[in-house]
């Protein structure tokens, strides 16, 4: 059974995931941290609550979901874990930090990418690979079919999706993402989203003024 912990995290408001389970194992999706404040918070969260990461991912690779990445490799030694597709993107964040006045430790390369119908595996607990582009070329998402739940990156938000006006964007494949890759979800499966509150897929379904199921 995974429980989820929220951050949210650098000016770009990011929601950062922790997920572990009974054992104290972790999972950290999208590191957000940027500065000590959000370092801190996230060490003291794992610190008071006895865990161990064991695994870094990436739903995918635009600077606000990756500014922790160094960070969480230097303490934790872990390499981040993502789609093949999406290095491109994260080897321009070095070249656009700067511009848009943000420090940035260059995130590290992982041995290891995930492609679509991949399983993550936390002991017992399982999270199927997604793969949902469109916002970014290969943008992941992470399900649970047996707690129901998705993190989803910036895909599927409350009322909204994902802007595709950033490089590699697409945005009749986004929808077409959402449409074939989430909507086909149970309707009760929870969407935690890489920005903004949770949601549903039935409520995105039957309300999400940009595409409805």
């Amino acid at each position: 059974m995974l429980t989820i912990k929220t951050f949210t995290f650098n000016p770009y408001q990011e929601n950062t995931y922790l997920l572990y389970n009974e054992s104290g194992n972790a999972i950290i999706i999208d590191p957000g941290m940027y500065g000590e404040q959000d370092q801190q918070e996230l060490l003291a969260f794992i610190a008071n609550n006895n865990l161990k990461p064991t695994l870094l991912l990436n739903t995918h690779c635009h600077i606000d979901h990756v500014l922790g990445n160094s960070f969480v490799h230097e303490k934790f030694g872990l390499l981040p874990q993502f789609h093949e597709g999406e290095v491109p993107i994260l080897v321009a964040v070095q070249n656009y930090a700067p511009q848009m006045g943000i420090r940035y430790d260059i995130s590290p390369i992982g041995e290891t990418f995930l492609n679509e119908d991949d399983t993550i595996y936390l002991d017992k607990d399982e999270l199927k690979v997604i793969l949902a582009p469109g916002h970014s070329p290969a943008h992941i998402c992470f399900y649970s079919a047996n707690q129901k739940f998705l993190i989803g990156g910036d895909v599927l938000f409350r009322n909204s999706i994902g802007r595709t006006d950033l490089p590699g964007g697409n945005h009749q494949q986004l929808l077409d993402s959402i449409k074939t890759k989430l909507y086909t979800l149970p309707d009760d499966t929870i969407v935690y989203p890489g920005h903004g509150p949770s949601t549903t897929i039935g409520f995105e379904k039957n309300s999400n003024p940009f595409i409805r199921g």
